[in-house]
């Protein structure tokens, strides 16, 4: 087993966040023992995140004692193994809208503690203003508007030299155009407020869909 990110682990082609819950599935994965420890496979057609690790992420912004900001947590896929990752130290604030995402998501969040379910709009980050600053921001949202929304909460929440990642979902911001120019402009808009580190397409994992990856630049 192979640590290629703090607590994300390779084993052949197959990656893994080490159980912060050992026994406990989240979402029918594979479970692995080794050296005594007990480990989930984080499957990259289920978290886009892990595609993204799979499809090359340089910068991997989470680790022990991590704090996020994660805006459409849904019913805890991917939070499960951030959770996994940032460990008791850390903690995720796991905004969803959705009143039937949330009732599974709280499930979750009663196994790890680590976990704060947030039941509101991300469109309207005063609701949550109690959060305070967060190291990560982290957007998984099916919204036309995503990027303005991850710009509001951004310049709300995150330190300066933070770092944030946002799903992209061509077809949820315009299905007649063409995803790589839907993925160019969300890139320029991200641009011009904050450093773009990376854009990774998700194709075999995921169809018409990228993550971008920057970093806030604080004001002068």
């Amino acid at each position: 087993m192979e640590e290629i990110f703090p607590g994300v682990f390779r084993k052949g082609k197959r990656i893994f966040t080490e159980n912060l819950r050992p026994g406990q599935k989240v979402y029918g994965e594979d479970l692995l023992r080794e050296g005594g420890k007990e480990y989930r496979e984080w499957v990259p057609y289920r978290s886009k995140l892990a595609a993204a690790i799979l499809k090359g992420l340089k910068i991997f912004p989470f680790k022990k004692g991590t704090t996020i900001l994660y805006l459409g947590a849904s019913t805890g896929t991917t939070v499960s193994h951030l959770s996994d990752i940032v460990g008791k130290e850390g903690v995720i604030y796991a905004v969803e809208f959705s009143e039937r995402m949330m009732r599974e998501l709280l499930d979750l969040c009663e196994k790890r503690p680590n976990i704060i379910p947030i039941l509101a709009d991300a469109r309207k980050p005063k609701e949550y203003d109690w959060v305070g600053e967060v190291d990560v921001v982290y957007e998984d949202l099916a919204q036309p508007d995503q990027t303005r929304i991850l710009i509001k909460n951004a310049e709300m929440f995150l330190k300066p030299g933070g770092e944030f990642l946002i799903a992209i979902k061509a077809r949820s911001v315009d299905v007649t155009e063409d995803p790589k120019k839907i993925y160019r402009e969300s890139k320029d808009e991200l641009s011009e407020r904050f450093e773009v580190i990376q854009l990774i397409e998700l194709e075999p994992y995921e169809k018409d869909h990228c993550i971008i990856l920057g970093r806030f630049r604080a004001s002068p």
